[in-house]
């Protein structure tokens, strides 16, 4: 692609010089700096209009009664231009890279690396941002360990890009704090609560609608044999067992966060039998709604049966190949997903 400015030179060139004149192919010659403009630096692209320039004098040896200098004016004219366009496209570059790098630097803040093994589950992790050109959206993950067990925490602040970052990041805060200082999840989950409330005080969101979270907290105690799960509103996680699934419905949901003042900051926690091996798939709704052409959803259940037993990684790394395939690469919703291995 970074060649085709010279190709099309050349082509344009050759065309000139072995076609009669009344064709005048050598009037195309400034397209070839102006397409340069969008790939090249300034210096180059001045280069390229100075050979076309050169080019067309000599082409004027060959037919004197070509317009020369007409086409000669236009490739000086498109020449400054496309100098003037270059200079104005690597500015706005080196603009995206110093923004993309504060973007990474705030999914390093909200969204640390996962580290693969926390005590006795392996884990892997897998963010996309649907907003143009993000890194990072209203979706969350978090992983500790504590002295009750590794804890997990997803959710799904309202909306996408950066203004659900802020919230997010007061909610994974919260939980990195409260994880260790809680013995019962329901407290933390209280906690995740009115650090949310507080957040959407301070800075109200933009427009009539509420902005509100949906989380799941998952604990695995030291001692294994079962799974603690408090769910906020949120997707239910899926257990796979040698190609069981289990989807973990609550029995009762608990409130989504920030709407505990409402309707009450009733928590109930759930309690599940686990094996070594089993594998665990937490997700946020970005991944069940992800649609096809046709409007269907993708659908994850059915997908989750049909996997071979693999580490986590492996999973995640089918789900992120399969979901852009069902989707042709058109994600609407901000995706995250934890996977945990036993």
């Amino acid at each position: 692609m970074r060649l085709s400015p010279i190709a099309l030179t050349v082509v344009i060139a050759t065309l000139a010089y072995s076609t009669p004149p009344e064709m005048a192919f050598s009037r195309l010659l400034p397209a070839a700096p102006a397409l340069a403009a969008a790939m090249w630096p300034v210096l180059p692209t001045v280069l390229l209009g100075t050979v076309c320039l050169i080019l067309m004098i000599g082409l004027s040896f060959v037919f004197p009664d070509l317009g020369t200098w007409w086409t000669a004016a236009g490739i000086i004219a498109v020449t400054v231009a496309a100098a003037y366009g270059s200079h104005v496209r690597l500015q706005r570059e080196r603009t995206l890279l110093q923004v993309r790098l504060v973007a990474d630097a705030a999914q390093q803040v909200v969204l640390s690396p996962m580290p693969r093994r926390l005590g006795h589950v392996e884990i892997e992790s897998l963010y996309l941002a649907a907003a143009a050109e993000a890194r990072i959206g209203g979706d969350f993950y978090e992983g500790v360990e504590t002295p009750y067990g590794v804890r997990l925490l997803i959710g799904d602040v309202r909306g996408k890009g950066l203004p659900a970052v802020g919230a997010a990041a007061a909610i994974v805060n919260a939980f990195r704090e409260a994880a260790y200082g809680e013995a019962d999840i329901v407290d933390v989950a209280r906690r995740l609560d009115a650090s949310s409330t507080r957040y959407n005080a301070a800075f109200p969101p933009d427009g009539p609608m509420e902005r509100f979270a949906t989380a799941l907290v998952v604990e695995i105690p030291h001692g294994g044999g079962r799974i603690n799960v408090l769910n906020c509103g949120h997707p239910p996680p899926m257990l796979l067992n040698r190609r069981r699934l289990r989807v973990l419905d609550p029995a009762t949901p608990a409130p989504l966060l920030s709407l505990a003042e409402l309707i009450g900051d009733h928590y109930y926690v759930d309690t599940y039998d686990v094996a070594p091996g089993d594998l665990l798939l937490l997700y946020t709704d970005g991944i069940a709604e992800a649609r096809a052409r046709d409007g269907e959803f993708f659908p994850l259940a059915a997908w989750m049966r049909r996997q071979p037993p693999a580490p986590p990684g492996e999973l995640l790394a089918a789900l992120h190949r399969d979901l852009l395939r069902y989707s042709r690469g058109r994600l609407d919703d901000d995706i995250a997903a934890l996977a945990v291995r036993l």
